[in-house]
């Protein structure tokens, strides 16, 4: 498949990758596992650093508000019809947003039951409902008892951190209605439907008491996540200095409370996943390690279209010219931005196959890689800050197996 005339010359994946020469040379596409249904294209809070609204992309303006139910249905069929094909044990659906709790009730439920009624019988279906928290209630919660859908929550921390970036159209601070809503999810009758937080760092926050707060929700599950920037369109904090490395340290700091507290006390994949890579294992998340993506985006249109966090790069850089009215998903794996997804090793920049650290880190996230001159064939931009944070887990591994075998690795 060309790419769209969006991409500028030079550009890799799009202009660069040879997707038809790969698959004659034998390189096979992996189906696609995790699948993001944009229910509603619009949001009841105006985050500063939002990826949808606040970066370069402005295509969202012209999307439908809510998925109409016809094409709610035949996103179901597109992807039952992917998992006949493949046959995998299990897909995940995630409904996402802009908010997908504006969509309503209604089109939840019925979305999430046409899916799993026109699966076949091998797969099975995950539904995950991505939300700001600030609109969950009695009724969302009876909805995802009923129908097995389980809520994730974005909370960035204490009200004076989380409030002064998450706020809603009016400027008032969202912290208030998310805290509500966690007690809710932790209660002992509701605590099978909460999937977990997850937080976008903040490296003016303290650590520890980021952390410590997200804790006192006693959630099953933290997603850590680095704030959207690449080359071009730095994250805070982020300078040309390599010995600079502020989110390294922070995320070093909330690791060594997490490490040392017996147990661990909750499930954080992009530390486990450190602790996996370095000990010879796999990875759990696409953040790092480089593991190959298998995940497509649904737009509230139809529109098929590449990880959603594209659009921190440049407008249309998410754009694949296909839609699920029109085109299967299989047609979507033969993309130059989904086959460079999953080229593992083979999409990294020479510098990052060459370095110490590369194996860990797999290049870092996708996304954070462009640079506006050549694309992704670039390290993360968190480069310094990843390579301090891997050798600093590496070190307390290595001193950790020294102390308790009495041997140095």
């Amino acid at each position: 498949m060309k790419p769209t005339d969006r991409a500028e010359p030079g550009r890799w994946p799009d202009d660069l990758l040879d997707v038809a020469a790969l698959r004659t040379a034998g390189t096979r596409p992996l189906p696609f596992r995790e699948f993001v249904v944009k229910v509603h294209s619009r949001c009841n809070l105006a985050c500063t650093y939002c990826y949808v609204y606040e970066a370069a992309d402005r295509l969202w303006r012209n999307q439908p508000h809510t998925m109409a139910p016809h094409t709610a249905e035949q996103v179901c069929r597109r992807i039952a019809e992917h998992a006949a094909h493949h046959r995998p044990a299990s897909v995940r659906v995630i409904l996402h947003g802009g908010e997908p709790l504006l969509a309503g009730v209604p089109l939840l439920r019925g979305l999430t039951r046409t899916l799993r009624a026109l699966m076949p019988e091998c797969t099975t279906a995950e539904v995950i409902i991505q939300t700001n928290g600030t609109l969950l209630d009695e009724d969302v919660l009876r909805l995802c008892h009923e129908e097995d859908i389980r809520i994730a929550v974005s909370l960035d921390g204490t009200a004076e951190i989380h409030d002064r970036t998450r706020r809603d159209h009016a400027g008032h601070g969202s912290h208030a209605r998310v805290a509500d809503a966690l007690r809710r999810l932790a209660a002992p009758e509701h605590r099978s439907v909460w999937a977990g937080l997850l937080c976008t760092v903040d490296v003016t926050a303290d650590p520890l008491a980021t952390y410590e707060h997200l804790l006192s929700y006693d959630p099953p599950s933290i997603r850590l996540l680095l704030p959207l920037g690449n080359w071009t369109n730095r994250p805070p904090g982020r300078t040309d200095d390599p010995a600079e490395t502020p989110y390294g340290r922070w995320l070093a700091t909330v690791f060594d409370r997490w490490y040392a507290t017996p147990g661990p006390p909750v499930r954080i994949a992009f530390f486990e996943s450190l602790l996996d890579l370095l000990l010879g294992g796999v990875t759990r998340t696409e953040t790092i390690g480089g593991a190959p993506s298998q995940l497509a985006v649904v737009d509230t249109d139809g529109a098929l279209t590449l990880s959603d966090q594209l659009k921190s790069a440049y407008e249309g850089a998410d754009r694949t010219g296909l839609d699920v009215h029109r085109h299967p998903f299989d047609a979507l794996l033969d993309h130059p931005g989904v086959a460079a997804r999953q080229l593992a090793s083979g999409a990294l920049a020479a510098q990052c196959r060459t370095c110490p650290v590369g194996a860990v880190c797999g290049g870092g996230h996708y996304p954070h890689r462009y640079r506006a001159d050549n694309g992704y064939l670039n390290p993360s931009v968190y480069c310094p800050d990843l390579m301090a944070l891997i050798r600093h887990v590496a070190d307390v591994v290595r001193a950790d197996l020294a102390r308790t075998t009495g041997v140095r690795p």
